[in-house]
């Protein structure tokens, strides 16, 4: 389900973000190695499950959504403070994907607007459905390790960076 992107506009906008990424240095991580993977879900792909099986593929152990554009059939979102998501169907364009992504757990969101621009957006759970492309770019670093779990200031899992030693 999985293409690379090939258009001119699009090798543009891929070497424009790396080019940004390769410029991003944080005041402790001068020689920060980041990466960055372009993707295309064809129509009926599930994002959440391509995003987590794409992780666990390529070993994505701190990775982040760059850019993501596209539509969507169905939606199953989880709305601010609300313990159950919502779904629907119909014709959806995607406005926004952002958020974490690892192989031990990713935190996303999404927006999207209906035909008359209506928008909606939570967190992305499974049932996102493709309509006719979803075009992703994701960049990645081998120096953290991102991980889920509960620190005490939240009931719930949240995001641990750590950062990797020489060894690891």
């Amino acid at each position: 389900m999985v293409q690379g992107i090939g258009c001119g506009w699009k090798r543009f906008i891929i070497i424009l973000t790396i080019g940004m990424l390769a410029a991003c240095q944080t005041k402790n991580n001068k020689n920060m190695n980041s990466q960055v993977l372009a993707l295309r879900l064809k129509p009926g792909a599930d994002i959440r499950e391509e995003l987590e099986q794409l992780a666990k593929e390529k070993n994505i152990e701190a990775g982040w959504v760059v850019t993501c554009a596209g539509s969507l059939t169905d939606y199953a979102i989880r709305f601010a403070n609300q313990p159950e998501g919502d779904t629907g169907s119909g014709h959806f364009e995607i406005i926004s994907l952002s958020g974490t992504i690892s192989k031990n757990g990713s935190h996303l969101h999404i927006g999207i607007s209906d035909s008359t621009g209506k928008s909606i957006g939570g967190h992305l759970l499974k049932g996102c459905k493709v309509y006719t492309t979803a075009e992703i770019v994701i960049g990645y670093s081998d120096q953290f390790i991102f991980t889920r779990e509960k620190d005490g200031s939240t009931p719930w899992e949240e995001l641990q960076i750590k950062e990797k030693s020489n060894g690891q």
